[in-house]
């Protein structure tokens, strides 16, 4: 064997040992998932349940019995393939802290011993902001969504009524996707915080790119939410109040490593 030779698999260990480790953590998040999947199916009416309170809270706002919420379904197995949705998305909030936990384990042997301490209070944080964002949609604008639905039903003229009723599968979407985005981007300050610390951002890029920022969270907020301009809005401003707050926070962190 040549010395060349020699040399290409030395460098080629390193990579198929992260590769193995990549592997590794993968199937441990698959199986996380699987695991916690199969416990939300099990408690699939339950998880239901919790997902219809912005529904009844909203018809109290409307002055209606919320004993009296109604969902159709007009497919058939709508109703099992929306359980099976409704798992899944168990599923994924039930896993997220294991999975976040199996991605540090993968990137902390290549991080210093500082680094893997800084690293830590973001792992932390993690999952808490996607609590905070999750609770977001739940509390305040899925029922105030939900309630302006409610409101369009009574006509001005008073002749006739329109009657709301969701079908179950767009109800559900409707909440999952909304939790999921609003956990998902209120891990933007942790991001951008993460690529501050590291040297790839820094607040005078963010400031830079501003509007073009806040056009695109207008685009994305449209392409995620439902064809109409409360859920779109209801997701975009919140989009833009955490971009304000990762511009404080790089520019804290500027200021501590100076």
């Amino acid at each position: 064997m040549t010395s060349e030779d020699r040399k290409i698999d030395a460098n080629s260990a390193p990579l198929v040992e992260h590769l193995v480790e990549f592997r590794r953590c993968l199937i441990a998040s698959l199986v996380a998932f699987f695991i916690a999947f199969m416990i939300c199916f099990m408690i699939k009416d339950y998880i239901l349940d919790i997902l219809l309170l912005p529904y009844q809270w909203a018809m109290k706002f409307f002055n209606e019995s919320p004993e009296n919420i109604r969902l159709q379904s007009t497919q058939v197995l709508e109703t099992f393939l929306t359980k099976l949705k409704i798992s899944a998305f168990g599923g994924v909030i039930l896993a997220f802290p294991y999975i976040a936990f199996q991605f540090y384990c993968f990137i902390a042997p290549g991080l210093y011993k500082n680094e893997r301490i800084m690293f830590l209070p973001f792992l932390i944080a993690t999952p808490v902001l996607f609590l905070i964002g999750a609770a977001v949609v739940y509390c305040l604008i899925a029922p105030f969504i939900l309630w302006f639905s409610l409101s369009q039903q009574i006509m001005p003229n008073g002749h006739f009524q329109i009657e709301f009723v969701a079908k179950i599968s767009e109800y559900l979407d409707f909440m999952t996707s909304f939790i999921l985005s609003f956990g998902l981007i209120f891990q933007l300050p942790v991001a951008t915080s993460i690529l501050t610390r590291v040297g790839f951002l820094t607040s005078d890029m963010l400031v830079s790119v501003r509007r073009l920022a806040i056009v695109v969270i207008f685009v994305m907020a449209a392409m995620i939410t439902p064809i109409d301009l409360f859920s779109m809005f209801g997701l975009a401003f919140p989009t833009i109040l955490l971009y304000e707050i990762s511009i404080f926070l790089a520019r804290r962190i500027e200021k501590k490593q100076r």
